[in-house]
């Protein structure tokens, strides 16, 4: 059973529309805030580009009869685009703020440690020795069998040769009978 909207139904709010409803909108998980960061730099993007666009079939006023007109209806587009682009820089940073204090409480990881290699000296530089090595006898099993699929095919191949030609052969024995 849905309700229908407060504001269209003019009933005031119930119990749950208090302060305690507003904060829960209010909160935000952190993938919804990088969805809205995208969007904004999307936007910054869009509107940059057309902040060029105007820029490039702007003349310069250096003295030629140009219509005032014009140029100011120019220039109040681009304007424009500039107090736009400086508020979707604003929501960005607070985007960018938000997210920093949701994920305050979170250890950061350096990114050496997510990825192992070898270094110079053959030892490895992650506590967590296993999983390079893992790798590296998964890639031997791999090339062991590679080389056992080659040889079969080799088999097969040879198989199907003495076949062929014994198949030949037969043939041959029979056009030669009749």
């Amino acid at each position: 059973m849905s309700t229908p909207p407060l504001a269209a139904s003019g009933m005031a709010p119930g119990p749950f529309a208090g302060p305690q409803a507003q904060q829960a909108a209010r909160e935000v998980n952190t993938a919804s805030l990088c969805r809205i960061g995208q969007e904004t730099v999307q936007d910054i993007v869009y509107r940059t580009m057309e902040i060029f666009q105007l820029l490039r079939n702007m003349q310069l006023p250096n003295g030629v009869t140009y219509h005032t007109g014009t140029y100011q209806d120019r220039l109040a587009k681009l304007q424009d685009h500039l107090r736009q682009l400086s508020i979707l820089f604003r929501k960005l940073r607070l985007v960018y703020d938000k997210c920093n204090e949701n994920c305050g409480g979170m250890d950061p990881i350096p990114v050496e440690q997510l990825i192992p290699y070898v270094e110079e000296d053959g030892s490895k530089n992650d506590a967590r020795a296993g999983a390079p090595r893992f790798a590296s006898e998964e890639r031997r099993e791999i090339a062991e069998v590679n080389k056992k699929l080659k040889q079969k095919n080799q088999q097969l191949k040879q198989i199907m040769d003495q076949l062929r030609n014994l198949i030949w052969d037969i043939n041959a024995m029979l056009a030669m009978r009749n």
